[in-house]
């Protein structure tokens, strides 16, 4: 029946597990939606449709939307390095691309009823609903933000708790923290780090500690073109593909662990350990490319682009017109992002030690700091005029 087919978002985490053992028991036809946003290999996907089977779906469907993530998310937000709070690099966007493929889910079976995992705290709430607003008409099902007006105290403890007595066993990891896991990189929330203490070892993923690191430098080669990464260390590749690869290769060498505290939409002060090796890179070299080949002028214009891009994205309004608009613009000052970065490493740390490039803006007899193309008299006539303002209003006030 229409009114009973459901289709959940579903990762086979905790809430996720605790929504479709409660849609299930309300007699819903529950359609299981995991959207492969990369970060979890075949067994894993296999293990998860198990799961969703033993849960009680009627059906589970796997989707795989990396390169949609890579077109649509990954290529504006090199171009703009945008990171909230100078720190945060939006790892939470894959939301947008799960809800939209749930939702042709939910065309393709004539029912308007969507359902997730999101708790009445934090983004991912407004992520979620708002982006079911922006895309259509339908109805929203939330078990978890509805649970949490029905019972006092943790939420997460009577989740596990009716699991189990379900017969439903969770990880010990997934019992501590809330695991996010994709192609742009992990989040990881919960128990101490929620509570603005040290994470402990359990809360590592992806990064290697330091006994782990190669005994050896490690480097890198990153080809754009356009703006957007094409080969690695001289192989072509898939977007998705090449992030997958750097994710590896970076975290083995002790990068792209960070600790980030930010404003949540709803909600308190939010906490978070996220790991993010192969966005870090991509990042760091592209930007030592466009500062190179771009204006100043666009370099500066750049961070205000992201500052306004970030908030939009971060806040949910991945579909708002405005941030087409400046992806428009981004996409344009990419005209001459090409070239070569070399990204090194000796462990724990990332420079980008070399760029190559036909687009360097340079003049062939000026080299910075040893020659130049202009004379020294230019450049005190240049230093007067530019800073006469600034030296008239100093010689006034001193006078007076």
């Amino acid at each position: 029946m229409k009114s009973k087919t459901i289709v959940l978002a579903f990762s086979g985490g905790l809430d996720t597990s605790y929504c479709l053992h409660h849609l299930v028991q309300q007699g819903r036809q529950v359609h299981t939606v995991l959207v492969d946003a990369g970060g979890i290999d075949a067994d894993e996907l296999h293990a998860i449709e198990q799961r969703a089977l033993a849960l009680g779906a009627t059906e589970h469907h796997t989707l795989n939307a990396q390169q949609a993530i890579w077109d649509q998310f990954v290529k504006p937000l090199i171009w703009s390095k945008a990171r909230m709070r100078g720190e945060y690099p939006l790892l939470c966007s894959d939301r947008y691309v799960i809800v939209s493929l749930c939702l042709q889910l939910c065309d393709q079976l004539n029912t308007p009823y969507f359902a997730h995992g999101c708790t009445a705290m934090g983004n991912d709430q407004f992520r979620f609903d708002q982006t079911v607003h922006s895309l259509g008409d339908y109805q929203i099902i939330a078990p978890i933000r509805d649970l949490q007006a029905e019972i006092q105290g943790n939420v997460r403890d009577h989740e596990l708790a009716v699991l189990q007595q379900a017969g439903f066993a969770m990880s010990a990891q997934h019992q501590k923290y809330s695991i996010n896991e994709n192609m742009l990189g992990v989040t990881i929330s919960g128990s101490e780090i929620d509570t603005f203490d040290p994470p402990g070892p359990e809360s590592a993923c992806w990064v290697k500690a330091k006994a782990d690191w190669p005994a050896e430098p490690q480097s890198w080669t990153l080809t754009f073109e356009q703006g957007v990464a094409s080969a690695l260390n001289g192989q072509s590749m898939a977007g998705p593909e090449l992030l997958h690869t750097l994710n590896q290769q970076l975290a083995a060498c002790g990068i792209g662990r960070h600790i980030y505290t930010g404003d949540v939409s709803v909600g308190l002060k939010g906490r978070i350990v996220f790991e993010c090796p192969g966005i870090d890179g991509l990042m760091q070299a592209h930007k030592a490319l466009e500062d190179l080949v771009n204006s100043k002028f666009q370099n500066q214009f750049r961070t205000q682009v992201a500052e306004r891009w970030g908030e939009l994205v971060y806040q949910g309004f991945f579909y708002e017109p405005h941030k087409l608009d400046l992806e428009a613009y981004l996409q344009h000052s990419q005209s001459h992002v090409t070239g070569t970065v070399t990204l090194s490493s000796a462990g724990g740390s990332l420079l980008a030690t070399a760029v190559d490039s036909p687009y360097i803006i340079q003049a062939p007899q000026a080299v910075y700091a040893q020659s130049c193309d202009w004379t020294p008299e230019e450049a005190l006539g240049f230093i007067k005029l530019t800073g006469q303002g600034a030296t008239l209003v100093n010689q006034v006030r001193r006078a007076s």
